[in-house]
């Protein structure tokens, strides 16, 4: 402990003496990531023969913790690091690890994930995206939808179909796709308010090497199943931080401020902020104590992600209840416009990552061992069923 605590105190200096930059541009971002990497604070628990620090995940969590308040201008990486990497370690080959991992952690390349299509998104096995070997590559067609910062990116991990003879969930393989290639064309989605938070993304002929397979060919399900539990994991522990705009401290500090604890209703709906945070706090914990004892947390990781993503939501909506139509984001106070921006962006959390739906079939399944949900088209094969948007048998 007494380790955990000096390494803790070390990193506290470390981010009190080095200059956080505020803007958050990306070739900025690059350059921080290569700064902390440098410092040993990028990659802390990953393995050293791939570039990262070789530490245990008790240094993972002592510089998150050292990290709270402060806005490193880290987001951009989010996926690659939560996601994308964590899943080239389960799987990747010796020759992916070697070339992917330590840009990644270095802040040379910028990682996106691509799952989720038009006509495929909560039914991801449904995708019509299709590679089919030519020579030594695969040539990848197809579109996806909602993938985050697939502008900025260099390279994403894609799901594509590959065998249509087999059933939908085994006909599937995951390849690493560089996003510069010829072919590949990113495209913005923006909301009402004008803001880009996702992509499309279209691969129109995109030649892939047959070495960037990830997984082996045809068993893209299960690496899918790999990178999700990742990022539900990811998601789930590392965005709950107390210091959010619609945290609990938050909002009763600016409740308190401006005597609105006196109401009764306004006391009970901070109450159950608190008790939904701790919760999740201490879900935490128990995860990480896990992770650090070498037990694999599994589709545990999903409940994580679905308490935040209740949270999210419960926070954000208590925020404009308290405070009323001082939430809007044309306030001038800065802080009302924090709650306004949290209460559009919350309903995302409930989709990313998995649908709240399906991430509660997934527990029910995989946690509880409660029987799976009938599926008549599991075992038959994907050319023979009618999917997607077009309604068009696949391969004709």
């Amino acid at each position: 402990m007494a380790d955990i605590e000096t390494y803790a105190e070390q990193a506290k200096a470390w981010l009190a003496e080095t200059p956080i930059p505020e803007n958050t541009g990306t070739d900025v971002s690059r350059s921080f990531m290569a700064v902390l990497y440098d410092a040993g604070y990028s990659g802390i628990s990953w393995p050293a023969e791939y570039g990262g620090q070789g530490l245990s995940t008790a240094e993972e969590r002592a510089f998150q913790q050292a990290a709270r308040g402060k806005a490193l201008p880290t987001g951009v990486f989010g996926i690659g690091l939560g996601m994308c990497g964590p899943t080239l370690l389960s799987l990747g080959t010796e020759e992916q690890k070697k070339r992917y991992i330590k840009p990644l952690l270095r802040g040379e390349e910028i990682w996106c994930q691509l799952f989720s299509e038009p006509g495929a998104g909560s039914d991801i096995a449904s995708l019509q995206t299709r590679a089919v070997l030519d020579g030594d590559s695969w040539v990848l067609n197809g579109q996806k939808v909602w993938t985050t910062v697939a502008q900025h990116a260099d390279y994403g991990l894609i799901i594509a179909r590959t065998d249509v003879d087999l059933p939908k969930h085994k006909g599937i393989t995951m390849f690493v796709v560089d996003m510069h290639a010829p072919g590949v064309t990113v495209r913005p989605l923006r909301d009402m308010t004008g803001i880009a938070h996702f992509n499309e993304v279209f691969f129109d002929d995109v030649h892939i090497p047959q070495d960037q397979v990830v997984g082996g060919v045809n068993n893209g399900w299960n690496a899918a199943i790999t990178t999700l539990l990742h990022e539900r994991l990811s998601i789930g522990m590392g965005s709950a931080a107390p210091d959010r705009p619609t945290s609990y401290k938050s909002i009763a500090a600016r409740a308190q401020k401006r005597g609105l604890t006196e109401d009764p209703a306004v006391r009970e709906k901070l109450v159950d902020l608190y008790i939904q945070e701790r919760a999740l706090e201490l879900f935490n914990a128990r995860l990480a104590q896990e992770v650090k004892a070498g037990v694999n947390p599994g589709s545990r990781g999903s409940v994580t992600k679905l308490l935040l993503a209740e949270l999210t939501l419960d926070s954000a909506e208590a925020a404009a209840e308290i405070f009323g139509e001082g939430v809007a984001a044309h306030s001038e106070d800065d802080e009302l416009a924090r709650y306004a921006a949290a209460l559009a962006w919350a309903p995302g959390m409930a989709l990313g990552g998995g649908t709240n739906e399906i991430v509660r079939n997934a527990i029910g399944e995989r946690v509880l061992g409660l029987p799976r949900e009938p599926q008549v088209d599991r075992d038959v094969p994907f050319r023979e069923l009618k999917v997607g948007t077009q309604k068009k048998e696949a391969g004709a």
